[in-house]
């Protein structure tokens, strides 16, 4: 009966697009209300609406931003209701009839603070029921806006987008190939299992069932030393390590969305016109005087500056006896570089045509990003794995910051599109989180910096002060916007 209400639904919003804003900003802020969120298939409902959004020609910003809007509303109501019945939840109608998930979300709350409000956005049993446990528990207006209007525009994104692209696609005059739906259909797949027993698990929501059970005892029984590394590495005290479950998401979450965007990049025409109007934009913005930190920015992500220190990181790493780091940071390396390669091959994007000479390598996914994203993220894994679990997000926000440039200047100059930007981003993620889930299992020894890691590092910065001064002019001349 409930399928046969969807489709109805979403029929008669296909044969009346002018409804389509008001039921995309409805079906989300239904989605977000408490308690009604569990009853209304929102999800599902998204998806078809944003399919018929994308097969309409409904701007993408457009549908992105009334389905936040409607969230965010959703959650501001919720939150109210919350603050209204605080106290009484447990005794007012329709609240009562769910005794066990408000205990579960005020769990939640209480372990996450602040940051359960957009965590739990995307966890579907508490979905509903956060914001309003955080206004029975007394959170303040002013910092639950800044959480609910932070994590809308995630949550808008990931609902919307996949069937946005999958309608645009459909109304496209480009036929896919065969390959397309099972690749696309896999990969989605795979997301909607890492996104139900796995983050929903970790996160402690079904706490207690026989799946969480079970990877609980398989996180509980994981080795993460080897006999091989501890017979042919430097005498230390061993340490025992991590289950690798945030790399194993990373990994399968990372390539999935890689594989979903490699198939829509070169058969969705809603996607060609929002890479045509980055391009544009970031072309209005060239002037002289940015074109000197963008060069600079693009050559430090340049090939030879990565893999110089990818170079000198194996050598101090082998000096000083992690020999299984060294042998995946080699791993990191080649895997990267032959996976681009192919990539750009096989994909076969063409470049924009805006400089005076493009890279004749194809376009899709950025080389430059890619490799920068595994370089810091492998950085920032092996410093942030020598501190504590609450300060590592620290890290790997102080050391992603180089990132961004790298991938700016790309776009800046005219030689990628967003999507090969974002491409490389994910594929980048994805390296790491293979190359770090397969260290974990090996020697898990601290790795302190000494002087020999200094002395790489600065080493290291006097090849990329000789490189810039070297490839300056050729750079100067091969950035250079056409007239």
């Amino acid at each position: 009966m409930s399928e046969t209400w969807l489709a109805d639904t979403a029929i008669w919003v296909g044969d009346n697009p002018g409804w389509l804003i008001l039921a995309l900003f409805a079906t989300a802020m239904a989605e977000s209300l408490a308690v009604a969120g569990l009853i209304v298939p929102g999800v599902a409902m998204l998806f078809g609406f944003a399919v018929l959004a994308g097969k309409s020609g409904m701007p993408v910003s457009e549908a992105l931003m009334w389905a936040g809007l409607g969230a965010v509303i959703g959650d501001v109501v919720s939150f109210a209701l919350g603050r209204f019945f605080k106290g009484r939840l447990d005794s007012v109608w329709p609240f009562s009839r769910y005794p066990g998930l408000i205990t579960r979300g005020e769990a939640f709350f209480n372990k996450h603070g602040g940051k359960s409000v957009i965590a739990g956005r995307f966890i579907g049993p508490i979905r509903p029921i956060i914001p309003l446990v955080a206004g029975a528990l007394h959170m303040s207006w002013r910092r639950f806006l800044s959480f609910n209007l932070i994590s809308a525009v995630g949550w808008a994104a990931v609902y919307v987008l996949p069937g946005y692209a999958v309608g645009s696609a459909i109304a496209s005059e480009i036929k896919p190939p065969p390959h397309f739906y099972p690749v696309v259909g896999i990969s989605a797949a795979v997301l909607v299992v890492l996104y139900v027993v796995v983050l929903q698990f970790r996160l402690g929501v079904g706490e207690g069932s026989r799946p969480y059970r079970w990877l609980e005892s398989r996180m509980a029984r994981y080795d993460t030393t080897h006999r091989f590394w501890r017979l042919y590495t430097n005498e230390r005290p061993t340490r025992k390590g991590e289950f690798p479950l945030p790399s194993i998401v990373l990994t399968a979450a990372a390539m999935a969305l890689f594989l979903i965007l490699a198939q829509l990049v070169n058969y969705s025409r809603r996607i060609d016109e929002f890479n045509g109007a980055v391009l544009a934009w970031f072309s209005a913005l060239r002037q002289p005087l940015l074109d000197i930190p963008a060069t600079a920015a693009t050559l430090l992500g340049d090939p030879p500056v990565l893999l110089c220190a990818a170079v000198l990181a194996t050598l101090v790493l082998g000096f000083r006896g992690y020999y299984a780091a060294a042998l995946h940071v080699i791993a990191a390396a080649i895997l990267t570089v032959v996976s681009v390669w192919l990539l750009k091959a096989g994909i076969g994007i063409d470049r924009p045509d805006l400089v005076f000479s493009p890279p004749a390598s194809g376009a899709y996914p950025s080389g430059h990003t890619a490799g920068a994203t595994v370089l810091v993220t492998m950085a920032a894994s092996f410093i942030a794995g020598e501190s504590r679990k609450r300060q590592r997000w620290q890290t790997y926000v102080l050391l992603s910051l180089p990132l961004v440039p790298i991938a700016i200047s790309r776009l800046y100059l005219g030689v990628h599109w967003f999507t090969d930007v974002f491409g490389g981003l994910l594929l980048g993620l994805a390296i790491t989180g293979a190359i770090r889930a397969s260290y974990s299992r090996y020697d898990r020894v601290p790795i302190w910096p000494d002087i020999v890691s200094w002395l790489a590092v600065s080493l290291w910065a006097v090849f990329m002060m000789a490189y810039l001064v070297i490839e300056w002019p050729l750079a100067s001349i091969t950035y250079a916007p056409l007239p």
